[in-house]
């Protein structure tokens, strides 16, 4: 039998060759490029800062991954519950493990993919000032697990999701809420054990200090922990579904 990662970089590779022929894929690219650029250059007004300083452009990724995780994890059990396939990968000698890891190297890859190609905009920019190479990392990699927490969550929401439609819209609206329930505690100025829950749960609250370059340990801790909260939450769905048919 293959070992484990390899058995779930099997069905990733077969999931990534699926995104390469779905339209929706390239839309939701060209929407989150263009999105985060012209954030930067024209609602930002990046050029009449006159400051060193990525924050406005890095600020807008949680808003975007709101709209953008949605359309990438939407099809992952939705689509295969859909057509029946899902009955036929869960009697496959895979483990639950294998499929949901399956599931989330591909959409996860997909996103990076799509993270990846931003880059151009602050390498462009390098020359005209003195940046901190040191913050933009850092920067970059608040984003990337922020990306990981959210797509292991909209997975979980397409598991227990009867169609793509009902994905997205699920998703759509549940990171709506631990992206910006943090913002309720300022707009309602909530008792101090209430605003701290908000913030716990928020994703963009512990994005925050990446966003500001400051890596804290504890943020990233909460990304890491959450993402594998969903993805073991979505090993017991499949388990579940297993068990039912």
């Amino acid at each position: 039998m293959i070992p484990l990662p390899r058995r779930a970089f099997a069905l990733a590779k077969k999931e990534l060759f699926v995104f390469s022929i779905t339209p929706a894929v390239y839309g939701i690219a060209v929407f989150f490029l263009a999105f985060v650029s012209v954030w930067f250059f024209y609602v930002q007004h990046f050029f009449a800062l006159d400051t060193a300083d990525f924050r406005p452009f890095f600020s807008v990724f949680p808003l975007v991954f709101v709209f953008v995780i949605p359309v990438i994890t939407m099809k992952s059990w939705a689509e295969e519950y859909k057509t029946g396939t899902a009955e036929i990968l869960i009697t496959m000698p895979f483990s639950e493990w294998d499929l949901v890891l399956g599931k989330f190297f591909s959409s996860f890859g997909a996103l990076l993919a799509m993270i990846l190609l931003t880059l151009p905009v602050p390498l462009s920019l390098l020359s005209l000032g003195t940046f901190e190479g040191g913050i933009i990392i850092t920067e970059y990699a608040g984003i990337i697990l922020l990306g990981a927490s959210g797509t292991a969550l909209g997975i979980l929401l397409s598991s227990v999701s009867k169609n793509q439609a009902a994905s997205f819209l699920g998703t759509l609206l549940v990171l709506l809420l631990v992206v910006f329930v943090s913002d309720l505690s300022r707009i309602f100025n909530l008792p101090g054990a209430a605003a701290d829950f908000f913030n716990f749960i928020s994703l963009s609250f512990h994005f925050e200090s990446f966003s500001k370059g400051l890596f804290d340990s504890r943020d990233a801790a909460f990304f890491l922990i959450t993402t594998f909260l969903w993805l073991f939450l979505n090993t017991r769905v499949i388990l579940f579904k297993k068990w039912s048919s």
